[in-house]
This record gives structure tokens, sequence and C-alpha cells, in this order.
């Protein structure tokens, strides 16, 4: 997508690289120079018999975003199913959260060079990772334990200290950390059945990372980002987009929540705004005023302008050549 400007963005290559709803909505990201774009490819689907069924990938696709158009330029042996993935500020590290694999990648960036130098045991699965602004920590979420494990960086040296993990709510499934790195926030959508599920906000620095606050935004934020700036945080909530036709709390719509990001951490919802169905993929501009969210069952892109802590949709929604399931611009 080319954000040239923020309020109409373009669709500027459309590329026939494999991928799938499981793994997203942080499983790709651009380096903070722009030039590269990272995709994780989480599951292939197999024929077995008359049925298909999903099996571990471990893909890592590179892309060169200074060509014309851009292009496919590598593709890097992970961990296996790999998720959520995590460029350092620098832009010279990458770590990648492997739900099947129960590790965490260790991929180094040279140039153009991507290559996978080790592979971190978590002992858990492991489906979304954060490295702090400092680049000398990251953190994970392990899904099904319920908990964020803490990883500390020491150049391309990853090692992961169990006694140091982190509770949080049901399901961590994505997390993200303010500019100055002072808190991390790990958006939880365990809860299910139209149960509201929880924003972990955790404090992120000294010598035990530790949770400060709880608080909901809604049903289903598994779409979940940080403003550039720090001062505000949304989540699409997937409400019941979701469920089945049968289920008694089926919406056809889904909900945005911009919070804000105030003393401590503490978030406080300060407008919402109407999505299509199952919006997961969110991403604000590099000044932090806009918001684009995607929407995967309806196949398209909602942008909102932000002001006052207000939304406002901006245009009508571009259509999109398939269903997005997740979306990242450049580390900032």
């Amino acid at each position: 997508m080319d954000i040239s400007d923020p309020a109409k963005p373009r669709i500027r290559a459309s590329l026939p690289l494999a991928n799938s709803l499981l793994g997203p909505p942080t499983n790709l990201q651009i380096t903070p120079d722009g030039k590269l774009g990272l995709v994780a490819n989480s599951v292939i689907h197999v024929q077995e018999g008359n049925a298909w069924k999903t099996v571990p990938d471990n893909k890592l696709y590179v892309i060169d975003l200074t060509a014309e158009p851009p292009k496919l330029i590598d593709t890097v042996t992970v961990g296996r199913q790999p998720s959520g993935l995590s460029i350092s500020r620098k832009g010279d590290l990458a770590l990648i959260a492997n739900r099947d694999g129960k590790s965490v990648s260790v991929v180094s960036i040279q140039g153009s060079t991507v290559k996978a130098i080790a592979e971190v045991p978590v002992e858990q699965q492991a489906a979304a990772i954060v490295i702090a602004p400092d680049g000398n920590r990251a953190f994970v979420c392990m899904n099904l334990a319920n908990k964020i494990g803490v990883l500390s960086i020491d150049g391309e040296k990853v090692t992961y200290d169990k006694s140091l993990d982190i509770p949080s709510g049901f399901n961590p499934y994505n997390i993200d950390v303010t500019a100055d790195g002072k808190y991390v926030i790990a958006s939880n959508t365990g809860a299910g059945k139209n149960n509201v599920d929880a924003e972990v906000i955790i404090e992120a620095t000294g010598p035990h990372p530790h949770v400060v606050d709880v608080m909901s935004p809604g049903i289903g934020p598994e779409g979940f980002a940080i403003a550039p700036d720090g001062k505000t945080a949304a989540a699409p909530l997937l409400l019941g987009t979701a469920a089945m036709d049968s289920d008694w709390f089926k919406t056809k719509t889904g909900e945005l929540a911009l919070m804000s990001i105030g003393e401590g951490g503490k978030l406080t919802v300060t407008a919402r705004a109407t999505l299509g169905g199952l919006p997961e993929g969110v991403v604000y501009s590099p000044n932090s005023d806009y918001l684009y969210v995607g929407n995967y069952i309806d196949q398209d892109l909602q942008v909102f302008a932000l002001a006052g802590g207000k939304l406002t949709e901006v245009g009508p929604k571009l259509k999109l050549p398939g269903q997005p399931a997740s979306m990242r611009g450049p580390v900032r």
C-alpha cells in the first residue's frame, strides 16, 4: 500500500504469495528504512482424501520494496508455524513467534540479506512478539499458557528467562510497545462467546517487568496497535462477526475502539466507530493522524482521521483483491 497521501491509500502492488488467516494480525512488518518487507506464512493447506487440513509451514518471505513494482527476493526457512514477528528499531534483527515450534526465531537483517541464525525455545506456543525500542528486550505472547515471556537481546544473542514470565488474560494474541519503551500492552482474545476481552498493561522497564493495569475495550480485540507518537492505541473489535450464523451473538459488523494512553499506561476509550466483518488488521499512519483497518469478510479497507481523541471515517472503503488479515507499516 502507498500512503504518501495518508487520507487516500492506494494499492501499489499485489504479490501472489501463500498466506492464511492463521498467523496474523502481526505476521508482517517493514524495516525502518522502508526497503524490505517481511511476511511469515504460518500454515499451508494439504488435501487428505476428500478433505483439506492445515499443517504448519516454516516460510518467511522477503520483499524488496524499492523495486518497481515491489518483488519477492528470497524465502527463508524459520520455525514451525511462524506467526507474529517484530523488527528492531535498528533494522538489523527480526524475531518471529512460532506457534507449533514453541520457539522464537532469530533473524539477521544485513542490507537485503535476511538469514535465520537461531531458534530460542520458550516451551509454549508463541503467537506474537514485540522488540522494545532500545533493542535490549522482547516480549512474547505465549497464548495457550496465558503468559507473556521476556527475552533478553545482546546483539544477535537472544535468551529466554522463564522466571520473568508475566501473567496475562486469556489467549494473549497481539502485543505492542509504546514509543518510549515504558509500557508493553498485550491484547487478549480468549474469552469467547460474546464475553469481553482484556488489555493487559505491563511496566516494561526495570529488572522485573510486571502488570500495572488491566482494562477491556470490548469483545475480540485481535487487532491492536499503538500509535507511533505513543499517545493512543487502537483495537478493531471482532464482536460477533466471526461467529456462526446460528450463534445468538452473531453480528455483521465489528467496531473500532480508540484509546488514549495516560499516566501509568492507563488506557481509556475515547471514541468508537463501526467496522465491517471480521476486522483484524490495523495500522497507524507515520504521523499518528490516520488509522487503517482491514475487514476480512468484506475484503476492504477503512480509513479514519484522528483528531482530539475522535474518529472520522475518510472517503469510501477501498476494495482489496483479497481478504485482509494483517497490516503493519515500517518500524517506528
